[in-house]
């Protein structure tokens, strides 16, 4: 019989754009801005008990699916939402995450906040924040080349 557990851990990413908080909530908000820097979703709801869900992964590997359920939304100033992400038939995490958008030197300071328990390791907090940090740089490169 395999062990199970459950690995609790939160970790914060702030990330300095030169963009408005407006365009880099716009960036969150927009499924098709979105598109440009995280996976494209088959569902995009993106208002207070909404909807966003995609799958992929790598060729040949298993399919992750990312479930996020929006708690709240305060225009260019912050975006909370529950997630689970599941790899294949396996839920391997379920997510608090906060994003904050505050002004900054005329850029914005983007605070990401994710508070996770992560299953019998199947992912890491780890290599849950490298993953966000990847993430959140293709965010910085697309804010900068728009």
């Amino acid at each position: 019989m395999n062990e199970t557990f459950a690995t609790h851990d939160t970790f914060v990413i702030e990330k300095k754009f030169d963009a408005s908080p407006a365009r880099v909530f716009a960036a969150w908000a927009d499924p098709a801005a979105k598109a440009l820097w995280f996976p494209k979703a088959d569902e995009f709801d993106f208002r207070v008990g909404g909807r966003e869900l995609n799958r992929g992964g790598p060729p040949g590997g298993p399919v992750y699916t990312f479930d996020a359920c929006y708690q709240e939304i305060m225009p260019d100033e912050r975006i909370v939402y529950t997630y689970n992400l599941d790899m294949g038939d396996t839920r391997i995490s379920v997510s608090v995450t906060t994003v904050e958008f505050k002004p900054s030197g005329g850029g914005t300071l983007m605070i990401y906040t994710e508070q996770g328990a992560f299953f019998d390791g199947h992912d890491t907090p780890a290599q849950r924040e490298h993953g966000t940090t990847l993430m959140l740089d293709k965010l910085g490169a697309v804010l900068k080349n728009t």
